[in-house]
């Protein structure tokens, strides 16, 4: 879209809006959920406070780390040490179940319906809950994935064995200098598969999903679509937030509901056909009954 007048907040009264939710819900043909880190902050999967100093107490006394995102940054002393934080950062946010039942509750919200998924979110969450693996797609990477760093092909790798075995091995904030991942290609370090910077790699799954997500879009251009955005922040709102502001604008018959504790909005243009609501997910979900 282009530049708006403003924008309006969020519905005035919370169970209004839900209610107005639930019929878009219902007389929606297809339903796009567009999902960021609000998401999966509600499921439980925080990266601060009592979570972080659990799993990370000591990297927090050693190092002043104060919580998971800066630690991705954090400028370890070793290739061993690097690794004892990046298997137990993948492990607590891939591997382990969330604490909450957000994304199984918004699963059951779906069932039966024509939906797809785009998300920015990096823990595998929706394959987790049971949603179909050919209605996703993840921008931004995979927790569960490695590249090579360089990178010098574009393959992706999975990662739990090895992960699994750096977390049991893992002394003092280190693993193993066996188990440091090389590329098995041209024998360089080994990346996270999280989009940072140009070095991302985008495979064939990557682009497989991204076609389907396009040809999704396509298939459905004129039909009474809901674009279910759901915990999408500022940082990239060029991925999920504009596109579905642009998409609904375009579409006399499409709905657009903005969920997201903080940062309910959106255009003016499209202020009418639009439901914002400013609550955390799981409330949202209790009201919709599901």
């Amino acid at each position: 879209m282009g530049s708006t007048s403003g924008f309006s907040r969020k519905t005035k009264g919370f169970e209004a809006a839900c209610a107005r939710l639930a019929d878009s819900v219902a007389a929606a043909d297809d339903i796009v959920i567009g999902a960021g880190a609000g998401l999966s902050t509600a499921a439980g999967l925080t990266y601060g406070g009592e979570r972080f100093r659990r799993f990370f107490g000591d990297f927090a006394k050693a190092f002043g780390i104060t919580d998971m995102y800066s630690g991705g940054f954090y400028p370890f002393p070793s290739p061993e040490v690097t690794w004892a934080w990046w298997s137990r950062q993948i492990y607590v946010n891939r591997y382990l179940d969330p604490p909450k039942d957000t994304y199984e509750r918004l699963r059951n919200l779906v069932d039966g319906r024509d939906y797809f998924v785009i998300t920015t979110n990096v823990d595998h969450c929706f394959q987790r809950a049971g949603f179909d693996k050919e209605r996703l797609f993840y921008t931004q990477g995979d927790y569960g994935l490695w590249q090579c760093s360089v990178p010098c092909h574009q393959l992706t790798y999975d990662n739990e064995p090895e992960v699994r075995r750096m977390l049991a091995e893992q002394r003092d904030m280190r693993v193993p200098s066996e188990l440091v991942p090389h590329c098995p290609r041209c024998g360089a370090p080994m990346a996270m598969n999280l989009r940072a910077d140009v070095t991302f790699v985008e495979d064939e799954g990557w682009h497989r999903a991204a076609r389907r997500y396009g040809d999704y879009l396509d298939a459905h251009d004129g039909k009474r679509v809901l674009y279910l955005e759901l915990g999408v922040g500022a940082n990239t709102p060029v991925i999920i937030k504009y596109p579905f502001w642009r998409l609904t604008a375009a579409n006399p018959r499409a709905r657009y509901a903005c969920v997201n504790l903080g940062e309910a909005f959106c255009p003016d243009e499209i202020a009418e056909r639009s439901i914002c609501i400013d609550a955390d997910v799981n409330d949202v979900l209790d009201a919709l009954g599901v």
